[in-house]
């Protein structure tokens, strides 16, 4: 699903990424672990198309996605990535269906046949009664929910989240890590977290560490 070649990334003088080689198959829960500043979240911004290395190569389904030109990049990431956050970037002023519906509205999809996708995925997170309510009526576990959900919206092939339960208690981490697994099970996609939370590392298919800008082996 995913293989790295040689990651480098700097920010001015500052080494981030110091060469990562990575490989990730489909169906895989990997989680990334590591103290703060040891390039996590840069590498996981990279994996998901949303910043460019320095040098290297990232390869999603075989597809060498640093290639591709920025608007073609950015309809690959559309329609193939999906991102969870650790505070779930939902916008204020639209239902939660509607936020569930932004990327197939922006990958130009059908309307109608968009807003029942939708439907149908709130209704499988338990969100059957919150499809009309915006964001500030939310709990936060919910919120998160509806944020996985606009994840799945295209039906991507990998999920990259960001500290995905870090906003949350422990029972609704619990069950948002719970979530993640039942997703891979049913839908074969592949799940790529970086996280503190040691019990959601533990759960993982594999967990790898990074220091200092690399995975230690």
């Amino acid at each position: 699903m995913i293989i790295v070649k040689n990651i480098r990334k700097k920010y001015g003088e500052l080494d981030i990424l110091k060469g990562v080689d990575l490989e990730i198959k489909q169906g895989e829960v990997v989680s990334i672990v590591g103290s703060s500043g040891a390039g996590k979240t840069t590498l996981l911004t990279i994996l998901g198309t949303l910043d460019r290395p320095n040098s290297g190569e990232v390869y999603i389904n075989n597809q060498d996605v640093f290639s591709l030109p920025d608007f073609k990049l950015a309809a690959f990431r559309n329609l193939n990535i999906g991102f969870v956050f650790q505070f779930h970037q939902l916008l204020p002023e639209f239902t939660a269906m509607e936020n569930v519906c932004i990327p197939a509205l922006i990958a130009k999809k059908n309307k109608k046949e968009s807003e029942k996708r939708a439907i149908e995925l709130l209704e499988l997170f338990n969100l059957k009664d919150r499809i009309d309510h915006k964001p500030s009526e939310l709990s936060g576990g919910e919120q998160q929910r509806v944020a996985v959900a606009r994840a799945l919206m295209n039906n991507p092939g990998v999920i990259f989240a960001d500290e995905p339960s870090g906003n949350l208690d422990s029972k609704n981490a619990e069950e948002l890590h719970q979530l993640f697994f039942r997703l891979r099970d049913n839908l074969k996609q592949t799940f790529v977290i970086v996280t503190h939370n040691s019990e959601l590392a533990k759960m993982a298919d594999r967990t790898l560490v990074m220091k200092d800008g690399r995975i230690q082996l």
